[in-house]
């Protein structure tokens, strides 16, 4: 098996970050886990296609204290879970601030998937599916909405991602073996005499 895949959940404080990854990894809930101090991560197999890969997924604090904290660990992610609750219009808006920090301190070619959690909740819905459709399609990004607390999308989302990341690895990996091919190609052709 190749190296871990390194996913960030990311998103204001009391989304359900923890709650999803406590899904994901342990297929539990526990909806008063209390917020993430710093960051925290598991380790988890998926499989995808027919292939298991190993991710490590982790949680990060929501509050604004630890966001400097936090932005040192996006420069070695692979992909990330842009996350906000459904019933919380604030933590829909503050995705645009949460995604200007993964550009400022991510690669360029970093994955994302926008999350709406607690669709479970859809009696007390505050952002519309259409609204997080039309912010994903701004920010060229996946979307989709989960419930942490009945597990509905929470796999899908990490499917999704990790398709996205694995497609990212392979184009590059193809990049290199062009690069590879073109200076084996030069060092193999004659090299021409000067003259004189």
């Amino acid at each position: 098996m190749t190296d871990a895949l390194k996913i960030l959940l990311i998103g204001q404080s009391k989304v359900g970050k923890s709650c999803i990854i406590l899904r994901f990894c342990e297929d539990t809930f526990k909806p008063n886990s209390g917020s993430t101090i710093g960051v925290d991560f598991k380790f988890v197999e998926h499989k995808v296609d027919q292939k298991v890969h190993r991710l490590q997924v982790w949680d990060t604090a929501g509050q604004e204290r630890f966001r400097t904290i936090t932005s040192t660990y996006y420069r070695n992610m692979d992909g990330v879970l842009v996350v906000y609750d459904i019933t919380d219009q604030n933590s829909f808006e503050q995705v645009t601030d949460w995604v200007k920090e993964i550009r400022k301190h991510a690669p360029i070619d970093i994955c994302m998937v926008l999350v709406g959690n607690k669709s479970d909740l859809n009696g007390s819905r505050k952002v519309t599916q259409e609204n997080g459709k039309n912010l994903a399609e701004f920010l060229n990004c996946p979307f989709i909405e989960t419930s942490a607390k009945t597990g509905t999308n929470v796999s899908e989302g990490f499917t999704t991602l990790t398709r996205a990341i694995l497609k990212i690895k392979s184009e590059k990996g193809e990049q290199q073996k062009k690069k590879v091919r073109s200076r084996k190609l030069k060092a193999d052709q004659p090299q021409k005499k000067a003259c004189c």
